[in-house]
């Protein structure tokens, strides 16, 4: 029997592209998820701050409600230490390229922003480079 996982990341990746056409029709910006969440942390949100906590409300609910309907398993739990420090990574990486995946990737990209496809460039390339260095260097991935 043929591994079927490849279709959850195609639903995944159509649903997050729809969630960014929705968000740009409706409200007129780029669903951006850490300018998104920055402007909730950092209380610059003004007047959005309840939109943006929908944002992150979602965000947090619909994986979950997922993943006990359709349970994946995930090798992620192998090494918490190293998603804490990944997590710290990707914060601080986002604030100073201005931007995140669902930023610079989906919806800068769909856009033809050349500032959304060269961060998304830079950024699949050091993910790539740090995942080959700890491969090799440490053994922990």
């Amino acid at each position: 029997m043929i591994p079927m996982d490849w279709v959850f990341g195609l639903i995944g990746g159509l649903l997050i592209g729809l969630a960014g056409a929705v968000y740009l029709l409706g409200n007129g910006r780029v669903m951006g998820a850490s300018g998104i969440i920055g402007g909730l942390v950092d209380r610059s949100a003004g007047g959005t701050w309840l939109e943006r906590l929908a944002f992150l409300a979602a965000l947090l609910t619909v994986p979950a409600i997922l993943q006990v309907e359709f349970p994946i398993d995930t090798a992620t739990a192998q090494a918490p230490i190293l998603l804490v420090i990944a997590g710290i990574c990707v914060g601080v990486g986002t604030r100073i390229a201005k931007g995140c995946t669902s930023g610079h990737g989906v919806c800068g990209i769909s856009r033809f922003s050349l500032r959304g496809i060269v961060a998304t460039l830079v950024y699949i390339g050091a993910g790539a480079l740090t995942v080959l260095a700890l491969r090799l260097f440490i053994g922990a991935i």
